[in-house]
């Protein structure tokens, strides 16, 4: 399965593809804990010392890897957002940011876990999270772009592309700027990025998806040889079903979400097997 039209198949059938994610036993099981149990937390040490809750936000906000820094989050979480010297607005990653922006005890107090548009929002990210996360299992190219389509549109400026590390990592990709050009002085960078790309396009779906499909297309590329060596009669059914993807003509016929799930559930399996 290529990147690009595994992305394209999952990107034209997003709502279905989060529906199906959402219904997945796990993922079901624990949004119904959080929704059950988030309004009872009603201060920082409430929310943080309990795992399943502060986990499943963690998780929601991309911060999955990082539920063992309860100290720092607390803090975060103290100084709240207000302040341009709170350390949600100084440590210059924007998941935490998010995260303190949702969860703000400093101004929202005891109320803060009771709003329902809080609620919602987590559990779509939750899922959106596990959707990515299952596709990288795949193929970390479709995780990256299906990434990208959903935070490159809240950046403003180059500084929030180098800001995190995955937006980056499209960006370069799909401009064919080397990885090592991260080793220079940040406004070096910005100032490389900010020749070539115009930020405000990710805020145009037409021009957000066609820089996406060049990245696509670019980590395909990159990846060919592995590709190619890895093709085996297990998975040339994923291929024929993704066969049915025209990017090169500009159209994509849809492909069933259920299907190409259990495909590659099929795939994995197989695999594991071997």
């Amino acid at each position: 399965m290529s990147t690009i039209s595994t992305y394209m198949s999952i990107a034209n059938n997003l709502a279905k593809w989060q529906t199906i994610t959402a219904e997945q036993p796990q993922v079901a099981t624990q949004k119904k804990y959080f929704q059950e149990n988030i309004g009872g937390a009603q201060t920082i040490d409430q929310f943080v010392n309990n795992p399943r809750l502060f986990n499943y936000a963690m998780t929601a906000f991309g911060l999955g890897d990082m539920t063992y820094a309860k100290g720092l989050m607390k803090e975060v979480l103290q100084q709240g957002v207000s302040s341009s010297a709170a350390l949600a607005n100084t440590l210059n990653n924007p998941d935490i940011l998010a995260f303190a922006k949702a969860f703000d005890f400093a101004d929202n107090g005891s109320s803060t876990t009771s709003s329902s548009s809080l609620q919602s929002t987590v559990v779509n990210n939750y899922v959106m999270n596990t959707l990515e996360t299952n596709q990288g299992q795949q193929d970390p190219g479709v995780q990256l772009a299906l990434y990208f389509q959903q935070n490159a549109p809240n950046v403003t400026n180059v500084y929030g592309i180098l800001a995190d590390k995955n937006l980056l990592t499209v960006v370069q990709t799909a401009l064919g700027i080397s990885p090592d050009t991260s080793a220079e002085p940040i406004d070096t960078q910005a100032a490389l990025l900010g020749d070539k790309l115009n930020i405000a396009d990710f805020q145009n779906p037409a021009k957000l998806q066609s820089f996406i499909e060049r990245f696509a297309a670019m980590y395909d590329a990159s990846n060919a040889s592995s590709t190619s060596s890895s093709y085996t009669a297990s998975n040339a059914p994923n291929a024929l079903l993704l066969g049915a993807s025209n990017v090169a003509s500009g159209g994509t016929q849809g492909i069933d979400p259920t299907l190409l799930l259990s495909a590659q559930n099929l795939n994995a399996a197989g695999s594991f097997l071997l």
